[in-house]
């Protein structure tokens, strides 16, 4: 059954400890930290400025399981001019970010890494564009290989659909890389989300939701975009990973303080998360619905 999860993207004022204290009433399995690397002052709740194992005590205590890892790394950088180019500009800073990223998963216990591949300019084959960002999430891949973390790819740019993001990956042809599909971008770009969810299969490890109402983000459910088709097509799918639903105030700031605070929308989104999931699970009496409600602390995770 697939498992909701929220972002901490909405809380850039919070620390780690006021977060999972806010938390762990709504419900959700796990969390997806939101990081911008070491030294960022961008979120107080960035795993990346916090002893990793304060991080693991804090929410295996919560029982609340560390979901994935977002990074905003992309591998798109392109060398200009083409002679000097290679010695004026760092085209290794992406990968050297990518595995940063997966050292800091391995010390938080995280198993996923979220990057993008991003946007190929207009100038350039997309064949050559391809190669160029393979290459480099090839070599992020290699150094997760052995530490039970997987990088995790989500569309978007040039690679808004499934299918092209499954073109990349296929270019990658490493066994740890897999694909993030965010819906809303996705539908966007003309792909219908059954169909994209379809396409990448086995490869897919995590949906991406997010709402807006008026051109602003809103609560689960409460704006104009199709969430609940989403998760229908991934019941359908027999996706069981995990499900995020992201707040993004923070990229609104003229319309932040008249948006909704974000632990009541992470709060009542969890209900309407939850209950579609159950709505969709099939068949209804192979398995006991999963509430909103603070799971109990485990062991492991």
């Amino acid at each position: 059954m697939m498992k909701p999860v929220f972002s901490s993207v909405a809380f850039p004022e919070l620390t780690l400890t006021q977060l999972v204290k806010l938390a762990a009433p709504w419900g959700y399995l796990g969390v997806e930290l939101r990081t911008y690397g070491h030294g960022s002052a961008s979120s107080a709740c960035d795993p990346a400025l916090t002893d990793s194992e304060k991080v693991r005590r804090l929410f295996e205590k919560a029982g609340i399981a560390i979901a994935s890892l977002a990074t905003s790394i992309r591998f798109d950088e392109v060398v200009t001019p083409p002679v000097i180019g290679h010695v004026i500009t760092d085209t290794e800073r992406s990968v050297r970010a990518g595995k940063g990223m997966v050292t800091l998963a391995v010390a938080i216990e995280c198993p996923l890494v979220r990057v993008f591949g991003f946007e190929i300019e207009s100038n350039e084959s997309i064949n050559s564009g391809i190669r160029r960002i393979a290459d480099r999430l090839f070599k992020v891949c290699d150094h997760a290989d052995r530490t039970g973390v997987r990088v995790m790819i989500e569309n978007g740019g040039t690679f808004s659909t499934a299918a092209q993001l499954s073109e990349l990956i296929d270019a990658v042809d490493h066994p740890l890389l897999c694909a993030a599909y965010n819906a809303p971008v996705a539908n966007a770009a003309g792909e219908k989300r059954a169909d994209g969810i379809n396409v990448l299969g086995d490869r897919l490890a995590c949906l991406y939701l997010r709402d807006f109402a008026k051109g602003r983000p809103s609560a689960l459910g409460e704006g104009t975009l199709d969430n609940r088709a989403a998760v229908r097509a991934a019941a359908n799918a027999g996706f069981n990973g995990w499900v995020v639903y992201e707040y993004d105030r923070s990229w609104f700031p003229d319309a932040k303080p008249a948006l909704p605070d974000a632990a009541s929308v992470y709060e009542s989104s969890a209900r309407t998360l939850f209950g579609w999931i159950n709505e969709f699970s099939t068949p209804a009496s192979s398995h006991t619905p999963i509430k909103a409600q603070a799971p109990q602390r485990a062991g492991s995770r």
